[in-house]
């Protein structure tokens, strides 16, 4: 018996015991906890792949600078990044899982260590310090690394991107640095800016804010530093900015005017004047209720100028007369070109996908853990989940594509595909991966396989 195994029997004596189940047939049912070098998350596997492709953990540990002594190091700063990032792509979102899972074979050979010869991988504690080392220029260049990933995911230079934006509430519980009470959530938390490409998913990048709306010269301080960016490697993709009505910010808008191919449709809240402009739009489609009885849907435009714009910009209005009431919404665009309804519908309605990848990021990602004292370590938590993000996206649609879960949540590809129970061999010249052969997704996960290691 080796140290290794003789250590886990020692702190592992408890679990060691059998206990009895139902019986089956008048047979007794026993089970213990003594099975070795068994994971249950061997789909991490194919994420691992998927980043040797990607090259995404790499280009996050080189905006790192590791100011540790090096003559002390137990654990790589890129082999902690592994680790943490396919334990949150796996399902275990907080740093506290480190300690139990530092020595599962799978994450092990995920973060590039053999599974029972070389050490256990970081606890909790260096996971911890790691979090709280980073400094706010090495989050800038991971901030521009996602942005470099997202450039990279293209072939060639798009014709037409969409930059959806949005911010959510991340609830926080303890005394975390900038966390404000937010009145429309009765909490305190932040309110981290998701930016993503609207007709493909891609997280382009994720900003950590205080816990309360974005302000307009935020939004346009942010944009422009992202679009700025974009326009060094795409001079003649058409960018349009796409968001709510809190994102309608009139720097943006004056800004883009001068400049090429660079669009935008945004909410845009009701108000006095704007009601004035639409009368005739609400008035016609009231009308048509009362005569015909039926639900009535109108659209209109016109030109309006805010005080604080410098140009006027086209408004589109949305008027729908049901049973319920006559419910009036508004959005402004500079695409004078096409007609309102198709504005609202196919271009500005599209955005409700924001909110599915919001969902994806936050609930089955769980992003929201911003558990840290400090902002700038909850600003680097949150990195770690978006590259979790984009590694699964792209696993999704590049290679899975073809398959069922092609437009599956993250959740289901978590329990379907990631989650996959494996036995672990090291051997003298081989590292021996046995999966299990009753497998209910085993065609779509050996094809995944089969596609990201084609000469296995």
């Amino acid at each position: 018996m080796n140290t290794k195994d003789r250590q886990f029997q020692t702190e592992n004596q408890q679990y060691h015991l059998p206990f009895s189940l139902s019986t089956v047939k008048n047979k007794k049912v026993q089970a213990s906890y003594t099975g070795k070098d068994i994971s249950t998350d061997a789909g991490a596997l194919l994420l691992r792949e998927m980043d040797k492709r990607l090259g995404l953990i790499d280009k996050v540990s080189e905006c790192i600078n590791d100011r540790r002594d090096q003559r002390y190091i137990d654990h790589e700063l890129t082999e902690m990044l592994r680790q943490r990032i396919f334990q949150i792509a796996c399902g275990y979102e907080d740093g506290n899982d480190c300690n139990e899972l530092r020595s599962d074979s799978i994450f092990k050979i995920c973060a590039g260590k053999l599974p029972e010869s070389d050490p256990d991988l970081a606890s909790q504690p260096t996971m911890c310090r790691l979090e709280n080392s980073v400094s706010n220029s090495e989050l800038y260049q991971m901030a521009k690394a996602f942005a470099d990933m997202f450039i990279s995911s293209y072939k060639k230079e798009p014709g037409l991107i969409i930059l959806d934006c949005d911010d959510t509430n991340n609830n926080t519980h303890g005394d975390q640095q900038l966390a404000l009470f937010n009145n429309y959530y009765g909490q305190y938390c932040y309110m981290p800016l998701h930016i993503y490409e609207g007709l493909s998913g891609k997280l382009v990048t994720t900003i950590l804010k205080p816990g309360r709306r974005s302000k307009n010269v935020d939004v346009f301080a942010i944009l422009k530093r992202v679009i700025a960016h974009l326009r060094q490697h795409w001079k003649n993709t058409i960018i349009i900015l796409r968001g709510d009505s809190h994102f309608c910010s009139h720097q943006f808008m004056d800004w883009s005017v001068d400049r090429p191919n660079i669009h935008f449709v945004t909410g845009l809240s009701g108000n006095k004047k704007l009601n004035e402009l639409a009368k005739m739009t609400v008035e016609s489609a009231q009308r048509a209720y009362e005569a015909n009885g039926t639900d009535q849907k109108r659209y209109g435009s016109f030109m309006y100028q805010a005080q604080s714009w410098e140009h006027p910009q086209r408004v589109i209005v949305k008027v729908e007369v049901t049973e319920k009431g006559t419910n009036v919404r508004y959005i402004t665009t500079d695409m004078q070109q096409y007609r309102a309804s198709h504005v609202y519908e196919t271009g500005f309605c599209a955005r409700g996908n924001m909110e599915l990848r919001i969902k994806e990021h936050k609930l089955y990602l769980k992003s929201d853990r911003s558990s840290c004292n400090s902002f700038q370590a909850n600003q680097f938590r949150l990195f770690l989940h978006s590259a979790a993000y984009v590694l699964i996206h792209t696993l999704q649609k590049e290679v899975l594509g073809n398959t069922e879960y092609a437009n599956a949540t993250m959740k289901t590809i978590q329990l379907k595909i990631l989650k996959t129970a494996a036995w672990v061999r090291e051997m003298k010249t081989k590292i021996k991966i046995e999966l299990p052969r009753a497998f209910a997704n085993i065609v779509a996960q050996k094809q995944a396989f089969d596609i990201l290691c084609p000469s296995g």
